[in-house]
C-alpha cells in the first residue's frame, strides 16, 4: 500500500501545528499523492478511508486518534493501516496494521520528513518607539524589547541612542533615506527565526517605520515573512514631549503635519495647512526646515498668518528630551524660519490656545478644553 500501484493514503491533519509537517510529507512524497482532508468530522473521514482500503496518515496527538478509531475498533473491523505523525514531525508511530505494512510505511515517512528539514520558526520583529531620546522616557516595554533582541535595525542616530547593546547583540544601522531597505531587511531575518528590533526616534507610527515595515509586508510575496510575529510598540512623540514641557497646548483637537516634501507634493502640503487653518485645529509640524528646502517654513508660516491672529501662540521644541533640549515660547506674528531646524517641531495654536506667564521664566501654553457655541445656537 506504500507503493504509487496501491490506494492513496488518507493524509489528516488532526492539529493545525502540525500543517507545515504536512507539506513536508507531500513535498518528499509526490508518488503518494497526498491531500490533506478536512477533520471536522475525524471519526467519519477515518471510517471512510478505512472502508475503501486506504492507508491513513494522521498528523496530530495520539489521544484524538485512537478517540476517533474507538468505533471500528468496536464494530469489530480492521483497519489495513494507521500511521500517526507529531504535529512537528519528530516522531512517526505505526498504530495498526503491522501485518499490512504499517511498520514499512512509517519508516518512509520519517525517511521522508529526515529529507524535508523543517523550516526555520519565524522569529519575531518589534518595531519600537525610543520616544524622545531621555531613558526615562522610554517605555519599559521598548526596554525590554531591546534587551531581548538578536539583531537591531535602524537609522544610526536612532541606533546609538538605544544602545548601549551586549557584545552578542548585532547593529544593523544605516542611511536615514534608507526606510524602505531597512524594512525588508529586519523582515528577512524575523523569517528566519531571528528576534529583531526596528528603531524609531518618538513614536514609530508618526512618519517612522512602522508604515514603512507594513508597506514591505503587503507588497512582497513572501509567506514566511507573513508568520513572523510582528509587534509595533509605542513611544512618547515629539509632538507629546514638546507638549508636555510647553504646558497643554494640544488639548484640544489638533493635527500632525510633516512639511517635507520628499514623499508628497508641496501643494498638498499647503492644502493641508489650509484646511487645518480653517478648521482651527492646533498644528504640531513635523520635518519643517532642511538644507534643501529652507523657504518652506517661512511660506507655511505665511499661509497660517492669513488665518491665525499674530499672537496666536507658537511652541518651538528643539531635541526635547535629549542634553541639547531648548523650548521656546514665542507667537505667530513674531517667529522666524531661522530659529528652526530639522530636530524641531513647531507648534501652532489654535484661535483658543492661549500662555501665560510662568514662574522662573517664560509662559505656559495650553489650549482650553471648551469651546464657544456658534453665534445665534
Amino acid at each position: 500500500m506504500t507503493s504509487p500501484a496501491g490506494p492513496a493514503p488518507v493524509l489528516v491533519v488532526g492539529d493545525a501545528k502540525g500543517a507545515g509537517t504536512a507539506e513536508r510529507l507531500r513535498a518528499a512524497l509526490p508518488d503518494l499523492a497526498l491531500e490533506p482532508v478536512p477533520t471536522d468530522r475525524l471519526a467519519q473521514v477515518l471510517c471512510d478511508g478505512l472502508g475503501a482500503g486506504r492507508p491513513v496518515i494522521f498528523v496530530g496527538a495520539l489521544e484524538p486518534l485512537f478517540i476517533a478509531l474507538a468505533p471500528s475498533l468496536v464494530s469489530g473491523e480492521r483497519p489495513s493501516v494507521v500511521v500517526a505523525v507529531a504535529a512537528d514531525g519528530s516522531q512517526v508511530t505505526p498504530v495498526l496494521g503491522l501485518a499490512q505494512g504499517a511498520d514499512v510505511l512509517a519508516r518512509r515517512l520519517e525517511q521522508a520528513l529526515q529529507s524535508q528539514p523543517p523550516s526555520p520558526r519565524p522569529g519575531r520583529l518589534a518595531v519600537i518607539g525610543l520616544g524622545p531620546g531621555a531613558p526615562e522616557l522610554m517605555a519599559p516595554a521598548v526596554r525590554d524589547e531591546l534587551d531581548r533582541a538578536q539583531d537591531i535595525v535602524g537609522y544610526t542616530t536612532y541606533v546609538r541612542m538605544a544602545g548601549p547593546f551586549r557584545p552578542d547583540q548585532r547593529t544593523l544601522d544605516s542611511d536615514n533615506r534608507c526606510e524602505m531597505d531597512r524594512a525588508r531587511l529586519a523582515l528577512r531575518l524575523a523569517a528566519e527565526g531571528r528576534h529583531v528590533v526596528v528603531v524609531s526616534s518618538g513614536d514609530p507610527g508618526i512618519f517612522a517605520m512602522a508604515t514603512a515595515v507594513m508597506e514591505a509586508l503587503e507588497q512582497a510575496d513572501e509567506p514566511a515573512w507573513r508568520a513572523v510575529d510582528l509587534a509595533i510598540l509605542p513611544g512618547i512623540s515629539a509632538a507629546q514631549a514638546a507638549a508636555a514641557r510647553a504646558g497643554a497646548p494640544l488639548g484640544h483637537d489638533f493635527c500632525i503635519i510633516s512639511l517635507s516634501d520628499n514623499l508628497k507634493p508641496w501643494s498638498q502640503i499647503e492644502r493641508r495647512l489650509e484646511h487645518a487653518a480653517l478648521g482651527d485645529f492646533v498644528m504640531a509640524l513635523y520635518n519643517p526646515s532642511s538644507k534643501a528646502r529652507p523657504w518652506q517654513l517661512g511660506q507655511a508660516l505665511d499661509l497660517l498668518r492669513r488665518y491665525r491672529a499674530p499672537a496666536t501662540p507658537v511652541v518651538l521644541g528643539r531635541d526635547v528630551g535629549r542634553p541639547a533640549e531648548q523650548l521656546t515660547a514665542t507667537t505667530l506674528g513674531e517667529v522666524w524660519p531661522e530659529q528652526v531646524d530639522m530636530r524641531t517641531v513647531v507648534i501652532v495654536g489654535s484661535s483658543l490656545t492661549r500662555q501665560f506667564r510662568r514662574d522662573g521664566g517664560g509662559a505656559w501654553v495650553y489650549t482650553p478644553r471648551w469651546y464657544p457655541e456658534a453665534e445665534g445656537a
